[in-house]
């Protein structure tokens, strides 16, 4: 057993990202694993950009209000405690809502992550269904 060095927390950049979101790394993993888990704080109204996982994304809302929509679907309000899946290589977006900070512990394995174009001011605003 041994105790990991945890990186600073890091900006996410403005390429992937719209507003301020900030990152901590929990655990990246090393060969044969290949787990990635990071803590991400989203500032009211910031958000990825369209992306997808290779193998898939796991979030866990930890704290605010959470929005999160698949390609082509609504978007999804999403609160502490409740979990959300995305499959592999679905195209997705996720943030906070516009007048909540959010945090989710991200989960998902591999640098396989493919970023699109960013969300636009009306695709965030578009219809929302809350999860159960």
């Amino acid at each position: 057993m041994k105790l990991l060095k945890r990186p600073a927390t890091r900006k996410l950049p403005e390429a992937n990202f719209t507003g301020d979101a900030w990152a901590d790394v929990i655990y990246r993993g090393e060969e044969p694993s290949n787990a990635r888990v990071n803590a991400v704080n989203f500032a009211p109204g910031a958000r990825t950009a369209w992306h997808s996982h290779g193998v898939g994304q796991t979030l866990y809302i930890v704290s605010g209000i959470a929005l999160i929509q698949s390609r082509g679907g609504n978007i999804l309000e999403a609160h502490p405690g409740q979990v959300i899946w995305t499959p592999p290589d679905e195209e997705h977006w996720h943030g906070a809502a516009p007048d909540h900070f959010m945090t989710h512990i991200a989960l998902w394995e591999g640098d396989d992550v493919s970023w699109l174009d960013h969300v636009t001011d009306a695709e965030y605003g578009g219809p929302r269904t809350h999860a159960l």
